[in-house]
Parts: C-alpha cells; structure tokens; sequence
C-alpha cells in the first residue's frame, strides 16, 4: 500500500514538510446547546486551530439502553442517568450541523465531525465535509470504513484499543476506493497518562504503511502533542 503524502483539507495541505493541522475537539462538550457550540468553535479560533471537530450520531444506532456509563463520565455527569439517556442529550441535528458549519466559514476556520454511524455519516454528507474523521471505536468496523472511503474525501483515522493488524486491515479495506488517510496514534484513555501516550507508534505507522501520520491526544494540559510534533 502506498498512501497520498501531500492531503488537502479545505484550503490547507497537510503533507510531511507542512505546518501542523491543529484540530480543536469540541465533541460533545456543548452539552446540546448550539450557543455553547458557537463558543467553543469562538475558543477554537482564538486558540489558532486549523479546524474544529465535532461528533455526529444518533443513539438508538450506536448503543443499547442499558449500557453503564464510563468511569470517567461518572465523574463528572449524573451518576443515576444511563449513558444512551446522556447521549441523547448530545446529539446535533441536521440543521444545527448546517448552522456550525456555516459558523465555521464566517470565522474562517474548517469544520469537522466524526460520525459514529451509518445513518449520521449520510446525514452529515449534505454538509460538504473537506475530511471525514473516524473514530478509533470504528477501527474494526469494516463496512463502515469502506462507506467512509467511499466519500472519496480524505479520512482521518483514530487506532485507539486497536492491534496493529486491526489498524492494517482497516488501511486494506479503505486502500481500493481512497488514497488520502491521515492514521491518527490515540491511546483511549481519559485523560492518558505520559507514560502511556506510546508516541513512538507513529514510527511505526510512517514506517510499515508509508502513510501521513498524527497524534490523538487525550493528555491533560499541554500533554504529549508536542512532543509528537517533534516526531514528525
């Protein structure tokens, strides 16, 4: 396999001798509140990101009713709420997608979302999307990878929890329809420890699949990014 090494995303090339592509996650963190969303894509900016990314799903199409929240979202969200009760909360419609996006472009910064679903990856197609971003909980999802590729628009794509013959067999699966990925090291921790961000992963990727390669940092404050910066 031989993947693209110069990718264009709106109007910027992330290639190997390019500045970095930052992208702020907002994800979830608007709490379904499209004002808190607008300010978060405002922090984004002034931040100097390259993008914002958002996530797009529909609940009852990503999991089960009874599923116990995370350690880590017990921490921090009511404790007697189930997580498909949450996350329906989260959920962006369509014309909200729209609204952000549109947003996006007046402050002149590239929107993202990751889509966690087969239904929300079509819905999220009318946006005209630069990129699509892929979870790492879609690493072994074969079908949906290959919809993704399908969009013949550069993929971004998360390896968190995933083997390296997981990553390898998703890289095989997109590789006849879509040459531009970007393979994403993430350790699915939150937030990860230094001495679990495993930088030296991305050697590997760079070196076994001859693909362009960044970091999904979960650390708390500055965290590992830089230092994957300096790896290249």
């Amino acid at each position: 396999m031989r993947f693209n090494k110069v990718i264009k995303i709106a109007n910027y090339t992330v290639s190997e001798k390019s500045k970095v592509f930052i992208i702020a996650e907002a994800g979830v963190n608007h709490n379904g509140d499209i004002n808190v969303a607008r300010r978060l894509i405002d922090i984004a900016v002034g931040a100097g990101a390259d993008a914002v990314k958002f996530q797009a799903f529909k609940t009852e199409h990503l999991i089960l009713k009874n599923i116990k929240k995370a350690p880590y979202q017990l921490r921090t969200t009511n404790s007697k709420e189930s997580q498909f009760d949450m996350l329906k909360k989260l959920e962006l419609t369509k014309e909200e997608n729209v609204e952000l996006k549109n947003y996006c472009k007046r402050k002149g910064i590239i929107f993202l979302t990751t889509a966690f679903d087969k239904y929300s990856l079509e819905e999220i197609g009318c946006l005209g999307l630069s990129a699509y971003k892929v979870s790492s909980t879609d690493i072994t999802n074969l079908s949906f990878l290959k919809r993704v590729a399908r969009k013949r628009k550069p993929v971004i794509l998360s390896t968190g929890m995933g083997y390296f013959s997981d990553v390898k067999k998703a890289l095989e699966e997109i590789y006849p329809f879509n040459k531009k990925v970007i393979l994403l090291q993430c350790v699915s921790d939150y937030p990860v420890k230094d001495e679990e961000a495993n930088l030296k992963v991305l050697n590997t990727y760079k070196r076994e699949f001859d693909v362009l390669v960044g970091y999904s940092d979960h650390s708390s404050g500055i965290g590992a990014a830089p230092y994957a910066v300096a790896m290249g």
